[in-house]
């Protein structure tokens, strides 16, 4: 897996979201680089096993698809 990178209007919209949550629900200011800071770890310790689930998820849905492919190769085969 390569490094996550998300787009700079992404990232944006995702440290505003972060520092609306910590201000209602902790009472606690975030800064732009705290958010910053924040969202970066948070994609290094979780983004990896997000990333890997998503991959998952993928190929259950990419193997489903082959074999409804594979039963419609049988259903015309003569």
């Amino acid at each position: 897996m390569s490094n996550i990178t998300l787009e700079k209007t992404i990232k944006e919209t995702i440290v505003r979201e972060l520092q609306n949550y910590f201000d209602s629900e902790l009472n606690v200011e975030l800064g732009q680089f705290d958010g910053e800071f924040l969202l970066d770890f948070i994609i290094e310790k979780v983004g990896p096993a997000v990333y890997n689930q998503g991959i998952a998820d993928a190929r259950a849905v990419l193997e489903r698809r082959i074999q409804s492919i594979d039963e419609d190769l049988y259903a015309i085969e003569k």
